[in-house]
């Protein structure tokens, strides 16, 4: 989400960096230090020209390539549900939701190499070794990670945590942990590549590689249905692509793209292990707080109602994600223009484009989820045409709808906030959802059914994210002012999503 938009240091401002700010950047955050020797401490220059233009430009590309990626949940969603049926979908995506809960195990070191690479690094040579030293730190976390996927999967009854009561799928579960969480292991450092292409300005070709990913993921799971391959080797092919696609993008970039930069046991400097470290731990710090908060929901329902009727829940959760996944790409196209008019403390123009874009986001996410609201069960009929998907009460679908409006509505509040290097807010706002929306959800689906699981949700985040939202926002225009009489406001850094 556009909120979670990881933690941040201050640093002067630069010239160099506002350029990059100027220009069409995917994502951009604040993080360095104050006191970095390689940071340039020039003065403020003026007003980037075409601003606006390039902020709909922005906005236009990444809608375009979010819409390609969408595709690949559309159509592999409604194949698996019907060939791996109810229950064994739903054990496959309350999994999968617990795997997303550990979003955060590269500890930030993703982030943290970004930001080195864009703002700290002076020369190819210092960049291999950066690149070298997270390429050593993410291996080590991916094996320990790995380490005790498998060690849980062994101790841990999980066919009775999930509630499984089909023989046959409780011998199925310590497997599909160790596909979807040995893939996710793998995936830790496989997916560095893509911070080293956005910091080395190649966002086109990362998003290429992306798309691509989501269409092999396409392919190799429809021809494993179709040769009749066994649910598990479904589940494999179709977690597997994305670190694949990966694995091929590293290897090209290393040995055709820049073989300059290719990381070698040599280059590993511990020096810049443990600076690189200190700096990621913030954005690891943001990331557990959030990812975990936002990856309750399937587990919660899986235990509550039982996988069947939980599978059933998450398809239509997957069809109001769309919305919810164009808040994030919207706010990234946004965001770098934003955080260059901080950094010129331009706050009137700041003001007047966070003003328009929570009134157009308030109005076009209404009249989407309306839509989606009256034509859901129409739409879902024909995705996925299980009965527990369409007997869904039209109540979840209600409140399935509300959730992408509400976080619509302050993400571009929570924009200015990441421009400014503003995060108190955020980190106050998002703890105090989390612990207020487990037990709000728990409560709820006792009384409610599955549409009370939603509707907590969407009361906790109106109750700490949007006060956090107006208040963070506040204070970011207020340091952007005060910013702007003396030399330490802060640098935008990309950080893809």
């Amino acid at each position: 989400m556009v909120e979670s938009c990881r933690c941040h240091q201050r640093a002067p401002p630069a010239p160099e960096r506002r350029r990059r700010c100027a220009a069409a950047e995917p994502v951009s955050a604040v993080v360095s230090r104050k006191d970095d020797p390689v940071v340039d401490r020039s003065p403020t220059v003026g007003p980037a020209p075409g601003r606006g233009r390039g902020l709909v430009l922005g906005v236009t590309t990444s809608v375009a390539g979010k819409g390609l990626g969408l595709v690949a949940p559309l159509v592999i969603t409604p194949v698996t549900f019907g060939y791996l049926g109810a229950e064994r979908y739903g054990l496959w995506m309350t999994v999968t939701a617990l795997a997303g809960m550990a979003w955060f195990a590269d500890l930030g070191l993703g982030d943290g190499l970004l930001t080195r690479l864009s703002h700290h690094v002076r020369g190819r040579d210092e960049a291999a070794r950066e690149i070298a030293s997270a390429y050593a730190l993410l291996g080590g976390v991916a094996v320990l990670f790995l380490a005790g996927v498998g060690a849980a999967s062994q101790a841990v009854e999980w066919a009775a945590l999930f509630g499984i009561r089909n023989p046959t799928l409780a011998g199925e579960v310590s497997t599909v942990i160790l596909i979807c969480f040995g893939v996710f292991a793998a995936n830790i450092p496989l997916s560095l590549i893509h911070r080293i292409q956005y910091a080395e300005g190649r966002v086109a070709q990362s998003n290429a590689w992306q798309a691509g990913a989501a269409l092999l993921s396409i392919g190799v799971v429809l021809v494993a249905v179709a040769t009749g391959a066994g649910p598990l080797t479904v589940i494999l092919c179709a977690v597997a692509a994305v670190p694949a696609t990966n694995l091929v993008n590293t290897l090209v970039y290393f040995t055709v793209v820049d073989p300059g930069l290719r990381p070698r046991w040599g280059r590993v400097d511990l020096r810049r292990s443990r600076s690189l470290f200190r700096l990621s731990f913030q954005f690891f710090l943001l990331s557990a707080i959030w990812s975990v908060a936002l990856n309750v929901d399937n587990p919660l329902a899986a235990q509550a109602v039982g996988l069947a009727q939980a599978g059933g829940y998450i398809v239509a959760a997957k069809l109001f994600a769309v919305l919810g996944a164009f808040v994030t790409v919207i706010g990234m196209a946004t965001w770098p223009a934003v955080g260059a008019a901080l950094a010129r403390g331009d706050v009137a123009w700041v003001r007047a484009t966070t003003r328009r874009m929570v009134l157009l986001l308030a109005v076009v996410f209404s009249v989407t989820g309306l839509l989606l609201v009256t034509t859901g069960k129409m739409l879902l009929a024909a995705w996925v045409g299980a009965p527990e998907v369409t007997a869904l009460p039209l109540a979840v679908l209600g409140w399935l709808a509300v959730w992408p409006l509400l976080t619509a509505v302050v993400s571009p509040l929570f924009m200015v906030q990441c421009g400014a290097g503003r995060l108190g807010a955020q980190f106050w706002g998002w703890g105090l959802f989390l612990i207020l929306s487990v037990p709000l959800k728990l409560v709820a689906v006792t009384h409610l059914g599955l549409s009370g699981i939603p509707a907590a949700g969407c009361l906790a985040y109106l109750l700490t994210m949007w006060p956090a939202a107006v208040i963070g926002y506040r204070r970011a225009l207020a340091s952007a002012r005060d910013d702007s009489s003396d030399d330490t406001r802060p640098a935008p850094v990309p950080v893809p999503a």
